[in-house]
């Protein structure tokens, strides 16, 4: 294979490489963002439960003050009761003594139910303690561990852009210069493609067994009649993949 093309092969796949580190640069705020966003997603479920219980804990609190007022009630109307001086008094007192002791009835059991979800709650928390306990430390380690993996993908973008200056210049003009144009007229940048099966990678058109013959001697710049894109078969696998 002469040498140019065997540039050519280095530039091509060099420059898909930083492509593909490219758009993961790109990309790299808002894949952070979407970490920390699923960890937000299980803190904020955590913290819905924690304020039900909360909540829970207030209205409990609150109806028990309801019932002790009430009670401090029903024993004024108990001795209103008692010290009735009439039917009108008696009667008024009674249905004071039913009516509080009927408020008091379903406060009580307003308070029995917000105990027993009380109760289902501090069970939830306690089953997922070990997820509350330790998501601060596996959200720290994951935003670190993506930011470890974004500066080594920074790395390698940053040495495939010299090894990209570095190789480009040694291409002949004319060729830097159809490289380019194919490059930017396509929309992956492939200018560079490998044949498969006898056919373009790009394209996927079938090439002509003359043209398949010249792609595989690799001694001239061949280009695809479709696509005219510059044409290569790898030597190790130049046979089966002209089959």
């Amino acid at each position: 294979m002469i040498a140019e093309l065997d540039k050519l092969i280095d530039l091509q796949k060099t420059d898909s490489n930083l492509r593909h580190l490219k758009r993961s640069l790109e990309t790299a705020d808002e894949r952070r963002a979407a970490i920390e966003q699923e960890f937000e997603q299980h803190a904020f479920s955590i913290r819905e439960i924690q304020n039900r219980g909360d909540e829970l804990r207030a209205k409990r609190s609150e109806l028990e003050k309801q019932i002790a007022d009430n009670k401090t009630y029903l024993e004024r109307a108990d001795r209103n009761l008692k010290h009735a001086q009439n039917s009108k008094e008696y009667e008024t007192a009674m249905r004071e003594t039913d009516a509080l002791q009927k408020q008091i009835s379903a406060f009580e059991t307003q308070v029995v139910e917000a105990m027993e979800a009380l109760e289902s709650v501090e069970k939830e928390l306690e089953e997922r303690a070990d997820e509350i306990n330790s998501l601060d430390e596996k959200r720290n380690a994951a935003l670190a561990q993506f930011d470890v993996e974004t500066a080594a993908i920074k790395k390698e973008f940053d040495a495939q852009t010299k090894h990209r200056a570095e190789a480009f210049v040694t291409l002949p003009t004319t060729l830097a210069s159809v490289y380019n144009r194919l490059a930017l007229r396509s929309r992956d940048g492939i200018a560079v493609a490998e044949v498969v099966n006898s056919s373009c990678s790009a394209c996927y058109m079938q090439l002509r067994p003359q043209v398949m013959v010249n792609v595989k001697k690799g001694d001239e710049i061949i280009l695809c009649e479709s696509c005219s894109r510059i044409l290569y078969v790898p030597q190790k696998g130049a046979e089966a993949s002209a089959s």
